[in-house]
């Protein structure tokens, strides 16, 4: 028996960096996927190893099962169906393991995710051995919720063959889970972010396990639907950015210019909110389309130049913006700014050609072109062999 599971990535539509300071945001998730298969061995296999292959980047690492015991004699009364937060001993402990795996320095960021890997297996299933496989169509820390899609659809293979959900195991094709399930997911897969982030807002997790959109202000979290096909070009600058120095660069801004930022961050909710509004109102044609996808348009410029108004922007984001607006299309940064991803809005009008003009206009800037449905589908698991 095999199982395979995928979560999606996601953007911040609206409302980045203003979130901190009170402000609504809008988070969708992307049609861009990151997999994971988890199979047992059978006892003719005579395996008892762990293994985990990360194969778009041809690494595998593999612990004995009882080296993994040794290391961890002592997991307390585990439960599958309860999460539970990795401590400090057992993060020690599985630190070690990692390292005993040797990465090499310049792949070193991967040891956060494959201790993830580590406790989410041995919390949920113990000391028993199996081969996990991981592949993504996400950029690795671009802001598109990479390490998120990896936790949701690991928790999610790693629960599907516990005793914990009951499942057809039959059913061919990809399923969704029911809520109680991706409730479940949602939950240990945000005890695998903690691992790789420390304080996670929980959001990028959400949006991966439940798919569509979310609108989020001051911690909370509001699960909404849009009513109408949206598709963005994402352009990955390449340029990675430090996510706690940009967020420290607004509040110090903030503290110099009170009353002024208090303008930028209060304009930012009502573009988040207005955003909200039209993508979750009816449509009746395409007529309706067109006129909702231009005051998305004007939003999303609206919204970028409260990004620059914050300090985030930076050369590769400003060269993505001008080359889309030779196109007339709008764009802004998505997530952290100071490099990462941008978002292009493309209105369903637009024809393939034009997309492949922009495309290959962005790429001549050594930049990654991704085209992406927005606010889709959510965790889904397919399986297959005999159970």
């Amino acid at each position: 028996m095999e199982v395979r599971a995928r979560a999606p990535g996601k953007i911040i539509l609206a409302g980045e960096h203003a979130v901190v300071h009170g402000s609504t945001a809008i988070a969708a998730a992307i049609d861009l996927y990151t997999y994971v298969s988890l199979r047992f061995p059978t006892p003719s296999d005579n395996d008892d190893t762990l293994k985990l292959h990360l194969k778009d980047m041809d690494f595998e690492f593999s612990w004995p099962v009882g080296r993994i015991q040794e290391a961890i004699p002592e997991l307390g009364s585990l439960s599958a169906s309860s999460p539970t937060s990795c401590s400090l001993e057992i993060t020690r402990a599985i630190a070690a393991l990692v390292e005993e795996q040797n990465i090499p320095e310049a792949k070193i960021g991967l040891a956060s995710g494959v201790s993830a890997f580590l406790w989410l297996y041995i919390a949920i299933h113990g000391f028993k051995p199996a081969k996990a496989t991981v592949t993504s169509e996400l950029p690795l820390g671009a802001g598109l919720g990479s390490s998120a899609a990896f936790c949701v659809a690991l928790s999610a293979a790693l629960l599907s063959l516990s005793d914990s959900l009951q499942l057809d195991f039959s059913h061919q094709g990809w399923q969704m889970f029911g809520e109680s399930e991706l409730d479940l997911v949602n939950k240990w897969a945000y005890e695998g972010e903690k691992i790789i982030h420390g304080r996670p807002s929980g959001i990028d997790n959400t949006v991966s396990t439940y798919g569509n959109m979310i609108k989020f202000k001051s911690g909370e979290l509001t699960r909404i639907k849009t009513n109408m096909p949206l598709k963005m070009l994402i352009t990955n600058t390449k340029v990675g950015r430090n996510t706690k120095a940009l967020v420290a660069g607004v509040s110090e801004r903030t503290t110099r210019h009170q009353s002024a930022m208090a303008a930028v961050f209060n304009a930012v909710d009502s573009i988040s909110n207005e955003v909200a509004a039209i993508i979750q109102s009816p449509v009746s044609d395409d007529l309706a389309i067109t006129e909702k996808e231009e005051k998305l348009e004007e939003l999303m410029e609206m919204n970028q130049g409260l990004l620059q108004c914050m300090g985030v922007s930076h050369a590769s984001i400003e060269t993505v913006l001008r080359t889309t607006l030779k196109y007339k299309l709008a764009s802004k940064l998505t997530g952290a700014g100071g490099g990462g991803c941008v978002l292009t809005l493309l209105p369903t009008l637009l024809s393939g050609t034009v997309v492949d003009k922009v495309i290959a206009d962005l790429e001549t800037n050594g930049f990654q072109c991704l085209t992406a449905g927005i606010g889709g589908r959510g965790l889904e698991i397919s399986f297959s062999g005999t159970s």
